[in-house]
């Protein structure tokens, strides 16, 4: 537990570059920036019932992630992210090159950014990577992904982040 919270803490204390790490938050190489535009709102309002909307956002998911990063649980969306990513590699030597990346630092016991799933889950997803393909971590991403809309999802709504984007 400890050093979970050292390890957060450690996180939160870096500051990011630019606005752009929030956005991707995984990239493989460098991208043109998104044109990130704040959402009229009426689009956030429908961040309440959506959060697949939310995360397809920029604007959303920047603001959701600093949200998380407030809780300390940022790594459910970094680990969405990647996943997202992930599924885009078309390259079977990319694919296993990121599944183990992503393995190491959100899946395996211990990892940096562990992300909360259950024993089967984790079992399930460790035997996909025995040989890697897109679909490899889309059970993780499923449990992360209705763990976040079921618990994070409500709280953002209430908290400040939000309720300025909706005035």
């Amino acid at each position: 537990r400890a050093k979970e919270i050292k390890t957060k803490l450690g996180t939160l204390l870096q500051k990011p570059d630019s606005v752009i790490e929030f956005i991707t938050p995984y990239p493989e190489k460098p991208e043109k920036p998104h044109k990130v535009q704040k959402p009229t709102p009426e689009e956030a309002l429908q961040w309440r019932d959506s959060l697949e909307k939310l995360l397809q956002n920029p604007y959303g998911l920047a603001s959701f992630r600093s949200f998380l990063r407030s809780e300390f649980s940022e790594e459910n969306a970094e680990f969405w992210v990647a996943c997202e990513d992930y599924k885009k590699t078309k390259s079977p030597m990319k694919i296993a090159e990121k599944a183990k990346k992503i393995y190491e630092e959100f899946i395996q016991t211990e990892a940096p950014k562990e992300v909360n799933i259950d024993h089967f889950t984790k079992a399930v997803t460790m035997k996909n990577l025995v040989e890697p393909s897109p679909s490899s971590f889309d059970m993780a991403q499923k449990r992360i992904f209705a763990l976040m809309e079921k618990d994070s999802l409500p709280r953002y709504v209430r908290s400040e982040f939000y309720q300025e984007l909706i005035k």
